[in-house]
């Protein structure tokens, strides 16, 4: 049996593989392109093509794929063989840098937005070098951007390598303002915590909502659910100990750096958090770890559920973006430090990360905007819809004192007598506790974003928060670098940045009403909902701010805004036939059954003669009847609802209608519904209720 360093990361075409097996300067222009982005020369790219095809064909492969991420939220392949004809009717196996580098898989289904017709079928894959080959299902996988005939970007990956290049050129400009002529790169490392449910599959298989909507649109609540709190780092059950052993030895196989495994709060519920790693490594890996979960699970006889609010009254699955900038000499930029030096590079930093949060709320909120997530986001488990920083009240203190121009005090009452960057404080690192109703928490070195939903590819949240603040870095730098005097206006900028924009910072419990109301009094967006915040997508601000930095075109902008609302709109659609299919073929049925039990129940009451009581029977069938009749009325009303998508044309106001109409009804049917399920008998209710589903797993 092999150990865990020996596994690890035996299907990858990683730096060790590529040093030991290439041509020594071969390898060396690699690492330059990996890590400068200098251009490969096509001679360089055959002998890594071709070192590339002999070390998967000599771990199994006879394809390969150009793996990338199209604008539907998942992955997507198309196979081809290494193999080659040869006179004699034989083959041999060849791959060549072309093949490497670029590919031509048409692809013209995915959604586009309008980016290209259907005619214009071609679609290109690019490689992403900085991002390692794998191997999956006997496929070498090329991790690649994909774009149409005319450049525009087709998938979340091409506008998050952009905002990876951006981000680090407005960073290197305010190191090199403190010095720092060292650091040749900024990176934007990132760990996604992944939270998720596991339910018996067979369960799984005889609940048609989970099987076409991923998540339970009837289901009354059992008599236990997570009240007792004692599911949450409880000791893991023996079938998900199996299933959690055999999931972290494909990851690692794959190079995923899976670390912490745990039971989450909600019956069934788990979470895996990996080690930070650059954010579009990341992105890969863990579109790569929520497919493998999915297929572990299989396996032993599982389902894995990805969905943001799989059972309504239980928590959902979010999913945390730890976000952090690091150079590629290892210094945190995020980290507080222990000189006065530090801090101040530190607060810079601290403050153009509030300035944008602020400024660019609509943006932060619409990257983890879903149908999912929307019943997620307000929840007991989950932020608010309303974006907010936490800091803490250590460093709120140093910046209230910084604005005020007053003495700070330290944790140990030791006293600065003034804020220039030169003895600015020591700020110790996990000063404070951490605020998980918070959308947006610093936490010691990094910002957890917590606001992603457990499906959304990070990608999108991620490119949003790099350009956001790479967009205050710059206007940053264009100003510290005109200073006659360094120190005055760096101390000046974050001061007045600071008062413009602390209304963000809010380290108290963002559950309360109370906080809804004082969002409100500071200017705060509360959007609730996909179709609330997606329009703002295309507000000209932000396609400017795209634009400005070639983050995203005017029409990838329009393209993403299109496909989003469309997701919504389709999700929301597919939910209510779904609704409707399973009231008329499932639970008016199960009723009727149950019903006529009753009432043979009360004829042979009444044979048997006096004295025998029927009014439990006769009670049900009234109150089943009467609640029939309820849901007859709420379905006829939500078919009315379905068929009124069919009169909008326009995608913003289809997206409107589906939340304030077709959602609402939905609701009002489950929650007569959910009325019924208690009173009918458990034989006849047609499909497993949350007692089973929640607790089937031992």
């Amino acid at each position: 049996m092999s150990t865990v360093p020996e596994l690890f990361g035996t299907l990858v075409f990683n730096d060790s593989v590529m040093k030991a097996r290439l041509p020594k300067d071969t390898y060396q222009a690699l690492k330059m392109t990996r890590e400068n982005g200098k251009p490969l020369d096509p001679q360089v790219a055959n002998v890594v093509a071709n070192t590339m095809k002999d070390w998967a064909v000599e771990n199994g492969c006879t394809h390969f794929t150009h793996w990338f991420q199209p604008m539907n939220g998942i992955t997507a392949e198309k196979h081809d063989s290494f193999i080659s004809p040869m006179a004699g009717g034989k083959v041999i196996m060849e791959f060549s840098g072309k093949e490497l580098i670029k590919g031509e898989p048409d692809a013209s289904s995915f959604p586009n937005g309008g980016l290209r017709s259907t005619f214009e079928a071609r679609g290109y894959t690019a490689w992403d070098p900085t991002s390692d080959a794998f191997i999956k299902d006997g496929s070498l996988c090329i991790p690649t951007a994909f774009c149409s005939y005319g450049g525009e970007a087709l998938d979340k990956k091409t506008p998050l390598l952009r905002s990876m290049n951006v981000l680090n050129e407005q960073a290197l400009r305010i190191l090199r303002l403190f010095g720092d002529q060292k650091t040749q790169r900024v990176n934007v490392t990132v760990g996604a915590e992944q939270e998720y449910f596991l339910i018996d599959r067979k369960l799984f298989e005889e609940r048609e909502d989970l099987i076409y909507t991923g998540r339970t649109l009837f289901g009354a609540m059992p008599p236990k659910g997570q009240e007792m709190e004692d599911h949450y780092f409880g000791v893991i059950k023996p079938r998900v100990s199996v299933f959690m052993k055999d999931l972290d030895e494909e990851l690692w196989k794959l190079g995923i750096l899976a670390k912490t495994k745990h039971n989450e709060v909600a019956p069934g519920q788990h979470e895996l958090a990996p080690i930070f790693t650059t954010v579009n490594v990341a992105t890969d890996q863990n579109q790569l770890t929520m497919e493998i979960m999915k297929k572990v699970a299989a396996k032993h006889g599982l389902s894995c559920l990805l969905h943001e609010k799989p059972f309504n009254g239980v928590n959902g699955s979010g999913k945390h973006d730890n976000w952090s900038l690091s150079t590629d000499r290892g210094i945190n930029l995020l980290e507080p430090g222990d000189s006065p030096r530090t801090n101040a590079r530190f607060l810079l930093f601290l403050t153009a990360i509030i300035e944008a949060v602020d400024t660019h709320q609509d943006l932060l909120r619409l990257s983890v905007a879903s149908a999912g997530n929307d019943h997620r986001l307000g929840g007991n488990e989950a932020p608010p819809a309303i974006i907010s920083i936490f800091l803490g009240n250590q460093l709120t203190e140093v910046l209230d004192s910084i604005e005020k121009k007053e003495e700070y005090k330290g944790s140990q009452g030791k006293s600065v007598l003034t804020i220039g960057v030169d003895v600015l404080p020591n700020l110790p690192k996990d000063a404070t506790d951490r605020n998980r109703t918070s959308p947006f928490a610093f936490t010691g070195n990094k910002f957890e974003f917590r606001m992603l939903g457990s499906t959304v590819s990070i990608g999108c949240p991620n490119m949003i928060l790099n350009t956001i603040v790479a967009d205050v870095l710059c206007k940053y730098a264009d100003r510290l670098e005109k200073a006659k005097d360094f120190n005055y206006e760096l101390e000046h900028l974050i001061r007045h940045v600071y008062r413009d924009h602390k209304r963000i910072i809010f380290n108290g419990d963002g559950y309360t009403d109370g906080w809804v109301k004082e969002a409100e009094k500071r200017g705060l967006l509360n959007l609730a909902t996909t179709a609330d915040c997606m329009p703002l997508y295309r507000k000209e601000e932000n396609i400017k701010l795209f634009e400005k930095y070639g983050v995203l075109s005017r029409m990838e902008v329009c393209s993403r805004c299109e496909i989003q609302m469309e997701n919504y709109n389709k999700q929301q659609h597919i939910e209510a036939l779904t609704m409707e299919d399973m009231i008329q073929k499932q639970i008016f049925p199960a009723m009727c059954s149950y019903m006529k039990m009753l009432s043979e129940e009360i004829s042979l009451k009444k044979q048997i003669g006096a004295g025998i009581s029927y009014e439990v029977e006769e009670t049900l069938i009234k109150k089943l009847s009467s609640l029939s009749v309820e849901l007859f009325h709420e379905l006829e009303a939500l078919k009315k609802a379905v068929s009124g998508e069919q009169k909008i044309t326009d995608v913003e106001e289809l997206c409107r209608y589906c939340a304030d109409v077709l959602l609402v009804q939905m609701e009002k049917t489950r929650a007569v519904a959910d009325q019924i399920e208690p009173l009918v008998g458990k034989t006849y209710w047609p499909y497993p209720c949350y007692g089973d589903l929640l607790f089937s797993v031992n």
